[in-house]
């Protein structure tokens, strides 16, 4: 049976993304080994995961460049059959070169693609399209040769031990909001979920999700903010996939245009996706029935601003963000709230 390695090294939505093509790989080669190669920090996201023999992980922060190279002789050992680059930049595409594998497929936009033996134009989908595609299609369209044409559901795997650690925190009905991003545009801003937690009865219990430090530092603001006493900040203290454990049982699940989302959509979890300055024709919303996406009612002629969001607003008023209303938020059970 054929050798498969797939390379995401970017961020850690793009890997919980990924998952999608070895749940495809899997389906089609039950007794294939695949493997996944990954930058350092993300590598517990594949925790658990059944279906991939190896993670590798990639150290980019320490000796980057002395890294890649015992990372490319290490994939060059293995022999794989394919190579799978979901990444389009130069660091994978020499992983995915140096290889020696029969089959290297990636995207036309890796300036090293000339070296594949089969390269996938690279399409993000115009902002406001009738038909856009998702990343899961897109990263589908890579493995369609020797699968099928139907992208497979991203997929995470918490552990018993995963979900015995949030089972204390299940008594009650309850709401997780992941209220942080990377990027300023892309986050939904601090006075705006304190609205929307002032208006959720406080029968439900709101439970906040992100890292330590920055993201603890605006939950803390939120809750610092709201007049709801049955609040709780979880930043640093839960791992991805107890998280994502978390997440599966809430009755909904709020998160910007980042990798919570990507939980969600991995573990089937109800979700609600706030979108500011991004727009989800870029392929990245909830590809799960039970995802919603919220965004500001009218065209705006300065969003989207980019396509991975900014540090600041460049036209000064953020009201991408800023026009989105309560009640598109809260529209998923108004009978209930």
């Amino acid at each position: 049976m054929p050798k498969f390695l797939i390379i995401q090294t970017a961020f850690i939505g793009d890997v919980v993304l990924a998952t999608a093509v070895v749940e495809k790989l899997h389906a089609f080669y039950p007794d294939a080994a695949i493997d996944f190669l990954l930058r350092k920090g993300n590598e517990n996201l594949l925790q658990g995961n059944p279906h991939l023999r190896n993670v590798l992980i990639w150290d980019k922060k320490q000796q980057k460049q002395r890294n890649l190279w015992r990372m490319a002789m290490q994939v060059r050992a293995e022999k794989y059959d394919y190579i799978i680059n979901l990444h389009r930049y130069a660091a994978s595409g020499l992983i995915t070169l140096l290889s020696g594998a029969k089959n290297r497929i990636g995207f036309d936009k890796n300036p090293l693609s000339f070296a594949y033996t089969k390269k996938v134009k690279h399409i993000i989908s115009e902002p406001y399209s009738a038909n856009p595609i998702h990343e899961t299609d897109r990263n589908q369209l890579l493995i369609a040769d020797f699968t099928d044409s139907k992208a497979a559901f991203p997929a995470l795997f918490p552990s018993a031990t995963d979900y015995e650690k949030v089972k204390p925190l299940q008594t009650q009905s309850y709401i997780c909001i992941a209220p942080s991003s990377v990027w300023f545009t892309k986050q939904f801003p601090v006075e705006k979920w304190i609205e929307l937690l002032d208006e959720i009865p406080e029968n439900y219990k709101v439970y906040l999700l992100g890292g330590p430090g920055g993201d603890q530092q605006i939950a803390d603001s939120i809750l610092s903010g709201t007049k709801h006493k049955n609040a709780e900040s979880l930043c640093g203290k839960v791992s991805f996939l107890q998280s994502a454990a978390l997440q599966q049982g809430a009755v909904m699940n709020y998160v910007n245009d980042s990798a919570p989302l990507h939980f969600c959509s991995a573990v089937n979890a109800p979700v609600t996706a706030v979108y500011c300055s991004t727009v989800p024709a870029f392929g990245f919303g909830p590809v799960r029935e039970n995802g919603r996406i919220v965004e500001i009612s009218q065209r705006l002629y300065c969003r989207p601003c980019g396509l991975h969001g900014r540090k600041a607003c460049p036209e000064g008023h953020f009201r991408c963000a800023m026009e989105i209303t309560n009640q598109q938020l809260l529209g998923w059970t108004s009978k209930t709230i």
